[in-house]
């Protein structure tokens, strides 16, 4: 005969790979119902879940298979979640990234672009926000240059804009405001009110991730961002030589100032991969200065990525490589980035988590 104690007993001293705590230390399993021969386990898990519930729920399906062997099991997950309903902006949008430099030329917003199309082919709600009112580059990343915004009017008279979607991932960009060369005289009051526009105006809907593509540098106009914004974390991106590597420092000293988590420091074009030679590695701007800087700053360093043409090609053609089915090193690489970057998520939601709580179902 089923027992649902015994069912908890074989289950509550699975870990959460991410907390390093058992699911009852997080107390996480909700109910488990007997239905017949199916077993049904609800279990509520620290939000971001998506790098972890396959694992877990393998975990639970085998322990309770290994106790009754010829059960169903049926794991639901809900996630816990701290409340959002305080923010000024961006209520519906659960974590917020910031992808930063501190310094152009570093491929900031490629790795942006493939953060959150990494991030998508976890099954998450992704929306990419450029901020970079100079050179805008998540309309050329997704193929969507020069189109304008979605305005849709109300049944009252009002109308509502809609950030573009491409690949399964919302999309908005300074150039989808600003008319061909306009960016160059925009300054003050009125570059601030095309901002606002982008994260007050635009009905982003519910986004588990919204990645927030920073212009490069650390003026004033990063700062007002940051500040503005509930930035759940930042990263920093660099590429290995010490000239790029020093801006990472005043980067870092920025989101400091106010009080934004550095979730990492990412390398980018960290080595040259020839596509005629994939096992060859070559160093051509320099080794390991992304690491060392991380080290000294006391953040973590996330991971390098390399430079290979298939990136080149996807960047020019409107796709984030890491979507395209022949990317399989790029993958690679971009999924151990957002294992990283959900574990440090998770690990800081953890602590803000005497707040009041929403359950969102999966």
């Amino acid at each position: 005969m089923l027992n649902k104690v015994d069912v908890l007993n074989a289950i509550l001293n699975i870990k959460d790979p991410d907390l390093d705590k058992t699911i009852a230390e997080l107390n996480a399993v909700k109910d488990v119902n007997i239905d017949g021969n199916t077993i049904k386990v609800y279990v509520e898990l620290v939000q971001p879940i998506f790098t972890v519930y396959n694992q877990i729920s393998n975990e639970i399906n085998s322990a309770i298979t290994n106790l009754y062997p010829s059960v169903e099991v049926e794991v639901n997950f809900t996630e816990r979640m701290y409340d959002l309903s305080k923010r000024k902006v961006l209520k519906q949008v659960k974590n917020i990234i910031a992808v930063a430099s501190g310094k152009g030329g570093v491929g900031k917003s490629s790795i942006a672009a493939n953060l959150a199309g990494a991030l998508s082919l976890t099954g998450a709600k992704v929306g990419v926000l450029d901020g970079d009112v100079y050179g805008p580059s998540q309309p050329t990343m997704f193929g969507l240059s020069e189109q304008p915004f979605e305005v849709v009017e109300m049944p009252d008279g009002t109308t509502m804009a809609f950030p573009l979607e491409k690949y399964g991932i919302k999309v908005a960009s300074m150039g989808m405001i600003l008319q061909k060369n306009e960016a160059a005289i925009v300054r003050g009051p009125l570059l601030a009110g095309y901002f606002s526009m982008l994260f007050e105006q635009l009905e982003w809907g519910e986004l588990d991730y919204l990645i927030f593509d920073l212009p490069p540098g650390t003026g004033d106009v990063q700062l007002t961002l940051t500040q503005k914004i509930p930035l759940t974390g930042a990263i920093i991106v660099t590429t290995p030589q010490e000239i790029a590597v020093a801006d990472v420092r005043r980067s870092i000293a920025m989101f400091r100032k106010v009080n934004v988590e550095i979730l990492g420091v990412i390398e980018n074009m960290s080595y040259f991969i020839p596509p005629d030679a994939p096992d060859k590695k070559y160093y051509i701007f320099g080794e390991g200065g992304g690491r060392r800087v991380s080290e000294e700053l006391g953040v973590d360093f996330l991971g390098e990525v390399p430079f290979e043409i298939l990136t080149r090609e996807s960047n020019d053609s409107g796709m984030p490589v890491v979507l395209r089915e022949d990317a399989h090193n790029q993958r690679k690489v971009f999924n151990d980035l957002v294992e990283k970057i959900n574990k440090k998520i998770r690990l800081r939601n953890f602590k803000i988590l005497q707040l009041p709580v929403m359950k969102i179902s999966i």
